[in-house]
């Protein structure tokens, strides 16, 4: 094995070790349990048939879509995923109040603006995740239409 031979098996290496990284996130704990809690919602809709287009999806500066997804009927579905360790303070469902049902209308608003095909029909769900990653099988609940625009908000097109 040459040096460039090392070389190049370095750069793998670490390039390799980069991209395991981000596969695994780091950090608090509510972060951790929130990335899980998106990739067990991400495969409950796999399951159902939707096809993912992205996740964590950053639209404008504050605004952060958790899924977006095509739904088997070709309905663009916009999903913010509610994770809790148990319900007793209430269902995860809850934690989707006023102003965060607004900023989530915003940013599927702004993201559907980008599109150049608009689409005909789209909805915002919510997937609740009860449990922990150390648990083995976690309670998921797909609400679908968990939630309308606000009223002050209109589609220009």
């Amino acid at each position: 094995m040459g040096p460039s031979d090392r070389t190049a098996m370095q750069t793998i290496r670490t390039w390799l070790a980069r991209l395991l990284q981000r596969k695994r996130p780091s950090g608090p704990a509510h972060l951790r349990a929130g990335a899980w809690g998106e990739e067990v919602a991400e495969r409950l809709l796999v399951g159902k048939g939707y096809a993912i287009i992205g996740r964590n999806v950053r639209v404008g500066k504050k605004d952060e879509i958790d899924i977006i997804a095509h739904a088997p009927d070709r309905v663009l579905v916009f999903v913010e995923v509610k994770t809790r360790a148990n319900e007793l303070f209430g269902r995860p469902f809850s934690a989707v109040d006023k102003r965060k049902r607004k900023t989530l209308s915003r940013a599927a608003l702004r993201y559907m603006m980008r599109l150049r095909q608009k689409p005909d029909y789209f909805r915002m769900d919510v997937v609740e995740v009860v449990g922990t990653p150390e648990q083995k099988s976690p309670i998921v609940r797909h609400i679908e239409n968990a939630f309308q625009l606000p009223a002050n908000k209109r589609i220009p097109w």
